[in-house]
């Protein structure tokens, strides 16, 4: 995969299945921060008080370089891995993927914990629709209103998206640019007189 593309899902999903008399629930959602991980989290709990356990995995950034998995009580390593490592293989960031199970009267022991809570994950991801995304960069240019035709007819070739813009006699327009074609945009943006910044 191209270094500025990263996989992650279009929206939240639930699937069921059962192990041995065990229910669980699979949830994954699309998240790009802590307080919107909690605020599913919280929401869950609200909705099924009842359960026996929370296990969940989540990974943010477009390398997946904030990662976190809880067992939730299970034996540890028996849960929230096992759903971290179907995040890992299918190579999503960006989300959450939380089981709730309701323990049925019969234990699994620690192979077949790891494989329902692994099962668990996997489905809620092939349920999911998996997009792709780019990494992108911000810029806030500022230029004169004098060169506001050479700076226009670079956007018109470079194709950033346009995200903000002020016009006066210092003209001030934000941009989001896919990452592997930045620098290009920045050469040619400077060559026709405007500055750039990265807010």
């Amino acid at each position: 995969m191209e270094a500025d593309l990263y996989k992650t899902i279009a929206e939240a999903v639930e699937v069921n299945m059962r192990e041995r008399s065990s229910k669980f629930l699979s949830f994954i959602y699309p998240v790009q921060n802590e307080e919107q991980i909690k605020e599913a989290l919280d929401a869950l709990h609200k909705r099924y008080f009842d359960a026996t356990h929370h296990c969940y995995a989540w990974r943010l950034g477009p390398r997946g370089e904030q990662f976190r998995a809880n067992d939730d009580g299970e034996p540890s390593g028996t849960a929230g891995k096992p759903i971290l490592g179907q995040m890992l293989s299918h190579e999503i960031t960006d989300c959450l993927i939380v089981v709730v199970r309701y323990f049925g009267g019969t234990k699994l022991g620690v192979p077949g914990l790891i494989a329902a809570y692994k099962e668990a994950a996997a489905n809620a991801i092939e349920a999911a629709n998996v997009i792709e995304k780019t990494v992108d960069r911000h810029l806030q240019i500022d230029f004169p209103y004098l060169v506001m035709n050479d700076v226009m007819r670079v956007i018109k070739e470079e194709q950033p998206r346009i995200t903000g813009q002020e016009f006066d006699n210092l003209c001030t327009m934000h941009l989001t640019m896919r990452e592997g074609r930045a620098e290009i945009l920045i050469e040619k943006l400077k060559k026709a007189g405007a500055s750039v910044s990265e807010p």
